[in-house]
């Protein structure tokens, strides 16, 4: 990195930080969101019910099968076509979340189904109802095992925030290519954010891991 290339950065930083603010506030509500998406969409897939089961069959098919900025661009250009505006920030986070939660959709499933069934009959004879089997036998271990692929989600959550800069929310990308235009530090600020990216996937993983020790005791 040059002389001029280390001054841009740290006349910058200031303003790559708040992008950083903001991609940290996209991806932390549209984890929880994502999680919530996942979850109901698992035990959706789970259903005894035919109807529950087909809608979150076609929610995983048709949001897996799509690339994430095509359903980005629909929901942010698409939309207001028909009579609705959607805010950038909104757009942003909601296509976020409902993208990664038809993968953590998967992730919840297999991990129930993976659940040895004797515990389930077993639970079933203590005379422990299908909910309760779920809440006190099931979720516990299932939920240890989803941890592992969860963090990779999680992860592939944080890198896919980028591509919420084309539709004009001021995250850590579009700082930088804010300054790009200013200065044509290109190797410097690329190099930078490659950086702020990398720790921020870094922390996620990490917490995740920690999580996953934590819950272990349990198992």
């Amino acid at each position: 990195m040059t002389a001029l290339g280390l001054e841009t950065i740290i006349k910058a930083l200031p303003f790559l930080l708040a992008g950083a603010a903001r991609t940290i506030e996209v991806v932390a509500l549209a984890l929880a969101l994502g999680v919530v998406c996942g979850l109901v969409g698992g035990f959706a897939k789970l259903s005894q019910r035919r109807l529950l089961r087909g809608a979150a069959a076609t929610y995983v098919s048709v949001i897996r099968g799509t690339p994430f900025v095509v359903q980005l661009f629909f929901v942010y250009y698409a939309f207001p076509q028909v009579g609705i505006e959607v805010p950038a920030m909104v757009a942003a986070v909601g296509t976020l979340a409902f993208y990664s939660g038809s993968y953590q959709t998967e992730i919840v499933r297999g991990a129930i189904q993976s659940i040895d069934r004797g515990q389930v009959e077993a639970a079933k004879a203590l005379g422990l109802s299908h909910r309760q089997t779920l809440r006190f036998v099931v979720f516990p271990q299932a939920l240890l095992r989803m941890l592992p692929p969860l963090g990779n989600e999680f992860v592939a959550l944080t890198k896919n925030s980028a591509l919420v800069s084309l539709v004009t929310v001021q995250e850590l990308f579009l700082s930088a290519q804010m300054v790009i235009s200013s200065t044509f530090q290109n190797f410097a600020v690329f190099f930078t954010i490659g950086v702020m990216y990398y720790a921020m996937t870094s922390a996620v993983g990490a917490l995740t891991q920690l999580l996953e020790r934590r819950l272990r005791i349990y198992a």
